[in-house]
């Protein structure tokens, strides 16, 4: 199995920091955010990793290279424009091969056990792993139903941005920027998502406050 780090975004809402520093290679407690993704992939057996690039991508590379000092293999997806989460991923399926991939969100910080995720079972498009909402995602993005199936309705958590999905789930795309949550949510209307619920740790490093809370926790 492959995985894609989505890696491209402006991260606007944490500007000024990212006037120069990419989002992704934010540290806390002295390494970047996504360093440790690589780190963890590969200690899960996930060596064959894609990083898609827009912004101050250059910078991205300097710190991750060919991935050689992770034990990793690191292919590059560069953007000329920003394709958004669905697009961006779109783009790079050329380079994921064609079965079932990770997609991990490189403005995240958890301790998710990415040996956790396996293939996808036919008929499944995605299996997405979700957590408890937020203070600043309090509605959620999906509910579980019975038997793991995604649903718009009831106790809904919020997707981590970190699942498994399918070619499939792209089929029929047309090029250009579009966010991911605009096939996730006729996908889960179809019922063809799974999910779980992670009660790890999880944080979203969008702010320039939660940043700096998660760097004052983890640093």
């Amino acid at each position: 199995m492959k995985a894609i780090i989505l890696a491209a975004g402006e991260g606007r809402r944490l500007q000024p920091l990212t006037h120069t520093i990419p989002k992704p290679i934010l540290q806390v407690g002295g390494k970047s955010l996504i360093e440790r993704h690589v780190e963890r992939l590969v200690t899960a057996g996930i060596r064959n990793v894609v990083v898609n690039l827009f912004h101050l991508g250059k910078e991205i590379e300097r710190v991750l290279g060919t991935g050689d000092k992770f034990g990793a293999e690191i292919t590059y997806s560069r953007e000329d424009r920003l394709m958004e989460t669905g697009g961006g991923i779109a783009s790079a399926l050329g380079l994921l091969g064609q079965d079932d991939f990770v997609v991990v969100n490189g403005d995240i910080y958890t301790d998710f056990d990415f040996s956790g995720l396996n293939s996808l079972p036919a008929g499944v498009m995605g299996h997405l792993i979700l957590v408890d909402n937020p203070a600043h995602h309090p509605a959620g993005d999906f509910a579980i139903r019975e038997g793991g199936v995604l649903a718009r309705t009831g106790a809904c958590l919020t997707y981590t941005g970190i699942s498994v999905l399918s070619h499939d789930l792209f089929s029929g795309c047309e090029s250009g920027p579009f966010p991911l949550r605009d096939l996730l949510l006729p996908g889960a209307a179809a019922g063809r998502l799974s999910g779980e619920h992670y009660k790890g740790f999880w944080s979203d490093v969008g702010t320039i406050q939660r940043y700096e809370e998660l760097a004052a926790k983890r640093g």
